[in-house]
């Protein structure tokens, strides 16, 4: 069967869950959603959590769609690219009437949802012999039964995952074998006031993006990519002892990885600094340090916004008593711990905390009121980005307005989303979407810095 025959697509609830407009996500070939995924989207939009707003959006987007079409044309299929839009959607999109499915003794049972859908992709495959059907679903336990059922395509929805493999998503920086400069053969350098830039030919780093950090074994090189074409690297020689060297709020790098870090987060013309690494590398402390660093002591941004999702993605704070600061204090512990840590050698701790909190206007806000926000002259830290998926991520960072910063952190290895993966995570997405963007650095915090328990843990456990 050629690839080009246009294929049937199955959608599972959680992908319009996942990404409200997946239905326009599959170029020439034909989209299907069971009734059911329409009955489990209107018992979902009513709910008092954020998947609520996926759910109407996806409505909404699915009412737009088939708005003018008979019943008729909405069971046969109807052409997406009639839908208006910033889309490619060639392709149709259908309900599938799967309440005239018959109970079978051989068949699963229909009383549960999930096992309608699987029926649903088993009659569009008896239908549809000579066309590949294929279902559509982020429930790996789905994925199982149905195969196990007799399925013979199903998937996950992979539009948003940008990598296979977690090994190869970037790292922010390149580590060179031996000395950097035996790799080199010929250098134009340029002094430009107390800086060092070097153009050196572009094969010595085949692969590079800008703001990528470059460090070699001998522990006197470190620069950063600041330009390139197609013959030419530019780099910032910034120097390895200088880059240890850095001090923000006290602290100082313990490794060239923190060093780098820092680097990217004293740097007003970064406007997303993205922390990944294991538990204990130091992310939270670097980030809170370097904020309280350029608000209170260099005046360059005017706030602190500490952020979080709250279990199962966004969930419902309201049930904790408070204000909405003291109802995200439980969910932002490593934040008032780091602020612990930076202060623990002053005569009254608590004291000096709260003169920091109202000094560096620190607040403490839900993922849940950021939407329609437009943030301004701020540092926004985002902590445990880990859970958050592609379009989370965008409604925030979307946020930001002029002279803002947003300092994404998180660790792959601790994922307590239903639905995300390491290669899946909002948090793998952005870094690959953004390491070419001049006005972001990524870095990944090699090594456990915490106690020597917390790296035999991470390394053991």
């Amino acid at each position: 069967m050629s690839e080009t025959v246009p294929k049937f697509y199955l959608l599972d609830t959680n992908i319009l869950l996942h990404e409200p407009l997946a239905f326009l996500n599959f170029d020439e070939h034909n989209v299907v959603i069971p009734m059911v995924v329409l009955e489990e989207l209107d018992n979902i939009k009513d709910r008092h959590k954020d998947v609520s707003r996926e759910a109407r959006v996806a409505i909404r987007s699915l009412e737009n769609a088939l708005k003018d079409a008979t019943p008729e044309e909405i069971l046969e299929g109807v052409p997406l690219s009639n839908m208006e839009g910033a889309h490619h959607a060639e392709g149709t999109l259908a309900i599938y009437p799967d309440y005239q499915l018959k109970q079978q003794d051989a068949a699963l049972n229909l009383s549960e949802n999930d096992h309608r859908i699987i029926q649903t992709a088993l009659e569009l495959q008896r239908k549809h012999k000579s066309t590949k059907v294929v279902l559509v679903t982020k429930d790996i336990n789905m994925r199982l039964k149905a195969k196990g059922a007799g399925v013979k395509c199903v998937e996950d929805y992979r539009t948003d995952q940008l990598i296979d493999d977690i090994r190869f998503l970037s790292k922010g920086f390149v580590e060179v074998e031996g000395d950097f400069w035996a790799h080199v053969g010929d250098v134009t350098s340029a002094q430009e006031g107390r800086e060092t830039f070097h153009e050196v030919a572009r094969d010595v780093l085949p692969t590079v993006f800008r703001n990528q950090y470059i460090i070699d074994d001998t522990e006197h090189f470190a620069a950063k990519v600041v330009g390139y074409d197609k013959e030419n690297i530019r780099l910032h020689d910034i120097g390895f002892e200088r880059m240890m060297s850095y001090r923000a709020w006290g602290i100082h790098p313990k490794n060239i990885y923190q060093a780098m870090a820092m680097n990217a987060l004293l740097d007003p013309s970064i406007d997303l600094v993205i922390l990944t690494g294991p538990a204990g590398s130091g992310k939270t402390l670097l980030a809170l340090a370097s904020a309280l660093e350029l608000v209170i002591e260099q005046g360059i941004y005017e706030k602190i916004i500490v952020t979080r999702n709250t279990p199962e993605i966004a969930e419902s704070i309201g049930y904790l008593p408070g204000t909405e600061e003291e109802k995200m204090a439980p969910w932002l512990a490593a934040i008032t711990d780091s602020l612990e840590v930076l202060h623990k050698q002053d005569e009254s701790m608590e004291s000096s905390l709260n003169y920091i909190m109202n000094k560096a206007n620190i607040q403490f806000k839900s993922l849940n009121f950021m939407r329609g926000r437009s943030i301004q002259n701020a540092i926004v830290i985002l902590d445990e980005s880990q859970n958050l998926t592609a379009s989370q991520l965008k409604t925030i960072i979307t946020r930001c307005g002029t002279g803002t910063k947003i300092i994404c952190s998180g660790n792959l290895a601790q994922i307590d989303s239903y639905y995300l993966t390491a290669v899946t995570s909002g948090l793998t997405y952005i870094v690959e979407r953004f390491k070419d963007y001049p006005g972001s650095a990524t870095v990944n915090l090699n090594g456990v810095v915490r106690s020597s328990l917390a790296q035999y843990a991470e390394e053991n456990l």
